[in-house]
C-alpha cells in the first residue's frame, strides 16, 4: 500500500518522471513518519500569481511564497474529530509555485529536483504538524527534512 497522492499540475511544467520522483519521496516520507499507508493528500503545482493570491486569501500575505500547506486534520474550535473505521486518514494539500522553485533552485545552485523535493517535504511534514515558529520546532523540522531528502538521494 502506498499513499494515495492528487497531483495537478496547473502550469504543465513537470515531466511524469518528474511526479513520479515526487510520489516516490512522499512514499518514503510516510514511511519514515509512520504515517498510516493509505492516508490522502493533494499536491498542486502552480504560478506565482495563484500562489500570491492563495497567500493572500488565506494568510494576509500579499507575495509570492514557494509553498502553502492546508492540513485538515487541525481542528478548529468547535469542530467535532471525525472518528471511524476504515476511513483513509486525509492529511490536506501541499501547493507549491514552480516558478519560484525554478528561481530558488537556481539561487541555491542544486537542481530544480532537489528543490522541487525540499518544498514537497516541508509541505508534507507541515501536515503531520511540524512547524518552524520557533528556532527548536525549526532545527528539529529542518534536521528531518534532511534526513528524508538524504534517505531518498536528493541531497544538496
Amino acid at each position: 500500500m502506498s499513499l494515495h497522492i492528487d497531483f495537478l499540475d496547473e502550469t504543465n511544467k513537470l515531466s511524469d518522471k518528474e511526479i513520479q520522483e515526487i510520489e516516490g519521496l512522499l512514499n518514503l516520507a510516510c514511511k519514515m513518519e509512520k504515517v498510516e499507508s493509505d492516508s490522502e493528500l493533494s499536491v498542486t503545482f502552480v504560478n506565482n500569481e495563484k500562489i500570491q493570491e492563495i497567500n493572500r486569501e488565506y494568510r494576509e500575505k500579499d507575495s509570492v511564497t514557494d509553498v502553502i500547506s492546508f492540513a485538515l486534520e487541525e481542528q478548529g474550535e468547535g469542530e467535532l474529530e471525525v472518528i471511524g473505521d476504515n476511513i483513509p486518514r486525509l492529511l490536506g494539500d501541499i501547493i507549491i509555485s514552480i516558478p519560484k522553485a525554478q528561481e530558488q533552485a537556481e539561487s541555491y545552485n542544486h537542481s530544480f529536483m532537489r528543490e522541487l523535493g525540499f518544498l514537497t517535504v516541508h509541505g508534507f511534514l507541515h501536515l503531520l504538524g511540524y512547524d518552524h515558529m520557533t528556532e527548536e520546532d525549526e532545527k528539529e523540522m529542518f534536521t528531518r527534512q534532511k534526513e528524508i531528502l538524504e534517505e531518498y538521494g536528493l541531497s544538496r
